[in-house]
């Protein structure tokens, strides 16, 4: 197996031999919990553009990805947070990307795909109003609706400017609700993965809003699919969880504690939505494969090893996850380089993507470690390490 001299703390190199790669079982889907991978796009890092300001998409390579995790069994959750959504690409971006995987959805019977829905476009700079982010979300849903596809309804930066009170969040999402064809998926992201959104719902408090958020979703529950909460906290997801209207799905984005949520407990479980899902899709098919046989002690074998890696790819700052995420696909092969759309491979340092490539090598998710292994090589090598 491969040995490298990866960074340690103290500005010093140390030999690291990688480890042989786990073998994960095809899983056969349909599981017995509903699990999108919140995926990436790949950027175009030959396009003529200035990628601070510009987005380049290798539209190709990006589709290509979200066919291998249908492939896997899993569902893509598109054009949200993981894929740069509001961090470097555009609602009109957005609804190409759309556009784009609902088309190679087809190929895939029974693919599940959902689609974000925000008020991106919008230019809050100057001050909005209640009847603009409704306005805006009207819009990108409409647009959505119209190419066929399903609705994650996101957290809005705007509202969280035009809002005064939690009636506010209550009138702009029932307006929308009451318009919607089919029913959604809301997304509840919180401040640590967008500090914009910070006091959404109306309250810094976490317990505060989220009764806010249940009224909403119990005044429209043949409305709402579920809801994704983004909290890192297990017991804040568990009690909205045993609060939610019958019918309606709690969607799991705690990428910390997404192990033991999705197994669930007595009372119930939580489906899933995850960002960690796209740098893990084969673990965590084949886990759900094995829950859905019954076998939780290998669903748990196989997960609980990817739960240190995903604690450090979402690290705080969390918002720079992605970089963590695009970094995975590339050491795997499924991209040909680490380039993040806004230069944000920059966003995490030499010694954190050092301590990804050892998490990520003890969870057996290196699929091929000679090619990992010089692709690691060659990262270090632009940042003066000599591996």
């Amino acid at each position: 197996m491969p040995t490298l001299n990866l960074p340690v703390a103290g500005g010093k190199v140390s030999p690291y031999t990688m480890k042989p790669p786990r073998h994960f079982p095809a899983a056969t889907p349909p599981f017995n919990r509903i699990a999108y991978a919140a995926a990436h796009v790949v950027a175009d890092p030959l396009a003529d553009c200035d990628p601070w300001l510009d987005a380049a998409i290798d539209w190709e390579r990006t589709v290509a990805f979200r066919r291998h995790l249908w492939s896997l069994g899993l569902g893509v959750a598109e054009a949200m947070d993981t894929a740069q959504r509001g961090m470097g690409i555009d609602w009109p971006t957005s609804l190409e990307l759309i556009r784009r995987s609902l088309e190679a959805a087809r190929d895939f019977p029974g693919a599940l795909i959902g689609c974000g829905a925000g008020t991106d476009h919008l230019d809050a700079r100057n001050g909005v109003t209640i009847d603009d982010v409704i306005r805006a979300y009207e819009e990108q849903c409409a647009a959505i609706e119209k190419l066929g596809g399903r609705i994650v309804l996101m957290a809005s930066r705007a509202l969280v400017k035009a809002a005064r009170t939690g009636d506010d969040y209550a009138k702009v999402y029932g307006r929308i609700l009451d318009q919607v064809k089919a029913p959604v998926i809301i997304h509840w992201l919180g401040e640590m993965f967008d500090p914009a959104l910070a006091g959404y719902w109306g309250h810094k408090d976490h317990h505060k809003a989220m009764d806010v958020a249940v009224d909403v979703i119990a005044a429209h529950p043949d409305k709402v699919d579920g809801v994704k909460v983004s909290l890192l906290d297990n017991d804040k997801e568990i009690a909205m969880r045993r609060r939610l209207p019958q019918g309606v799905r709690m969607y799991t984005g705690d990428d910390f504690n997404y192990a033991e949520l999705i197994a669930g407990d007595a009372r119930g479980y939580s489906d899933a939505l995850l960002g960690i899902f796209d740098a893990i899709a084969p673990a965590a098919a084949a886990a759900l494969g094995a829950l859905t046989r019954g076998d939780a002690k290998t669903f748990h074998d196989i997960l609980a090893p990817t739960v240190p890696l995903s604690r450090h790819v979402f690290k705080a700052p969390t918002r720079f996850y992605k970089t963590g995420v695009v970094f995975m696909a590339y050491l795997n092969g499924l991209q040909d380089h680490f380039t993040l759309v806004g230069g944000q491979e920059s966003a995490r340092s030499t010694l954190h993507l050092a301590e990804l490539f050892r998490l990520a090598d003890a969870a057996g998710l290196i699929a091929d470690p000679d090619r990992a292994a010089l692709r690691m090589r060659a990262v270090l090598a632009t940042r003066g390490v000599e591996a």
